[in-house]
């Protein structure tokens, strides 16, 4: 049986007691308390002195057992893996679901406004009346409770109205969710498990793309009912992954735990003693201390002040680069339907002129995923000099991708008048126009990821090189930090609902160009 680890202080106390008996002491060293961050330095220390320190403590801290710290950066990037997951996957379906939910005579930026815009009313609004420490474990139950509602009454009713107020229930759900959850990254004590917990997210929100995307093709079988039935299930894992997977945010302290100035042997005990801030008991989602002051409050001048400085940066090339891919997604994404292919590898994907919506759908969100999760992956984030770079390529996208489906620009045989409609791909030289249309669907997802966790990177890391004051002050600065993130999640939503409004008039345009040059496709869908 393991034998029981001694608290870090008295530890350290036993450390100094060995290195004084060889003529050698610590002088300095660190503290997650900014009052004892000036006491007194004995002396200096090389960095052997510093190592066998680390490696004293790394022996003796409790934190790093099996259920303590050892695993705490895994536990931290799967559970916000699993939120990013979780919070997106029913978004997803449901916009690749969008053409059974609604059917071919309505446009698909029906579902796309009702999608979004209670996501957007979530994350502009809330931010703005919420006041005070955010409680997270509320938000968690709330969310999964009106998320399931959504997709339940979704799958139940029988007509547009009734599935598309289940549908803004889901979006309501996913937007509060993911202002929760940014919020959230920003609340841990290092920049580091900040980062791992951002980059889990991103990951897990591109994953859902894939999930939710390659879900529906495979559920869309079953029909609305039972697809949608089947995926009810998945909220549910919410507040399991919070309650049983999340690590306390008290771990993340214990495990930091920095060392602290030696004074003299007499009052090494005195100290080493754990700052008393730290052992307080957390609120209800162990991310806060609980004190008999009065709330600290962020006032709506200084909220409105953080907006200015978020919004030519950052929310606007987010909006923007949103607004460009949305419509793509839900305007002409829709009319980007070809002949059935007869031989070649597009034969073995294509078996019908609907499969063109949600292949479309699955191939954005896998790109989406891999640009996601470049910062999991180790990648460098982009310079915030270069963060319109992706808007500006997503609205050339749009662009292209307008022309093909309108004037056919990427086709090497476009269809007149007297083209019948039922002729292969092949026949029609329209096998490498649908190759074209896929890459650049490809670069569709690319930039929207890219955009989204560079934007957010950036966002996050505000702030935290500012000197820590410690109590009103520190805690007043987290504040801010949840509020900027949380700020800046409503620009992507912004750009979609915009985008949603513009692809209606979109979709049905470009679908009217395609009959006046002889492709019925998009009409007979």
């Amino acid at each position: 049986m393991a034998t029981p680890k001694e608290p870090v202080g008295i530890a350290m106390t036993k450390f100094h007691q060995a290195q004084g008996s060889s003529g050698r002491s610590v002088g300095h060293a660190r503290t997650p308390s900014s009052d004892m961050r000036d006491a007194g330095h004995a002396g200096s220390e090389g960095d052997e002195d510093e190592e066998d320190v680390d490696a004293f403590i790394a022996a003796h801290d409790s934190s790093q057992d099996a259920t303590g710290g050892r695993y705490l950066r895994p536990r931290l990037f799967a559970s916000f893996l699993i939120f990013g997951l979780l919070n997106n996957v029913l978004y997803v379906i449901i916009l690749s679901a969008a053409l059974d939910l609604v059917g071919a005579d309505t446009p698909k930026g029906v579902v796309a406004f009702f999608n979004i815009f209670p996501a957007l009313l979530a994350k502009v609004g809330w931010p703005l009346i919420s006041n005070g420490k955010i409680r997270y474990g509320r938000r968690v139950a709330f969310c999964t409770t009106v998320s399931w509602l959504g997709i339940v009454t979704i799958a139940f009713s029988q007509t547009v109205p009734p599935r598309l107020f289940g549908i803004a229930l889901a979006s309501l759900s996913s937007g509060l969710g993911e202002l929760s959850f940014l919020q959230m990254t920003t609340t841990y004590p290092s920049r580091a498990a900040s980062q791992t917990a951002l980059g889990a997210w991103s990951t897990g929100t591109g994953a859902a793309g894939i999930a939710g995307a390659g879900l529906w093709w495979l559920l869309r079988g079953l029909g609305v009912k039972g697809g949608l039935g089947i995926s009810s299930f998945l909220p549910l894992f919410f507040p399991f992954t919070y309650i049983f997977l999340l690590p306390a945010q008290k771990h993340f302290h214990e495990s930091t735990n920095a060392y602290q100035p030696l004074a003299t042997d007499s009052t090494a005990q005195e100290v080493y003693r754990e700052d008393p801030a730290a052992n307080r008991d957390p609120d209800e989602d162990g991310l806060y201390p609980k004190t008999q002051s009065a709330p600290l409050r962020l006032m709506t001048t200084e909220k409105l002040a953080l907006i200015r400085s978020l919004f030519v940066p950052f929310m606007l090339p987010l909006g923007l680069v949103y607004t460009a891919e949305y419509m793509i997604n839900s305007g002409v994404a829709p009319t980007l339907v070809f002949p059935v292919p007869t031989a070649g590898i597009w034969s073995t994907v294509f078996k019908s002129p609907r499969d063109y919506y949600p292949f479309w759908s699955l191939t954005y969100q896998t790109f989406v995923f891999i640009s996601r999760a470049s910062l999991s992956l180790g990648l460098p984030p982009l310079p915030l000099r270069l963060l319109p770079l992706p808007t500006i390529i997503q609205t050339l996208n749009l662009f292209l991708l307008s022309l093909q489906a309108s004037r056919f620009i990427l086709s090497s045989a476009p269809p007149s008048p007297s083209t019948p409609t039922s002729i292969s791909a092949e026949s029609s030289g329209e096998s490498g126009t649908i190759t074209r249309v896929f890459l650049l669907i490809c670069l569709e997802g690319l930039c929207g990821g890219a955009a989204y966790v560079n934007a957010f990177y950036h966002v996050g890391r505000m702030g935290q090189d500012e000197a820590a004051e410690g109590g009103e002050g520190e805690e007043k600065r987290k504040m801010e930090r949840e509020f900027r993130i949380g700020a800046t999640g409503g620009a992507d939503s912004c750009g979609i609902l915009f985008a949603s409004l513009l692809s209606m008039p979109l979709e049905t345009s470009l679908c009217a160009a395609q009959i006046e040059r002889g492709r019925t496709l998009c009409r007979d869908l």
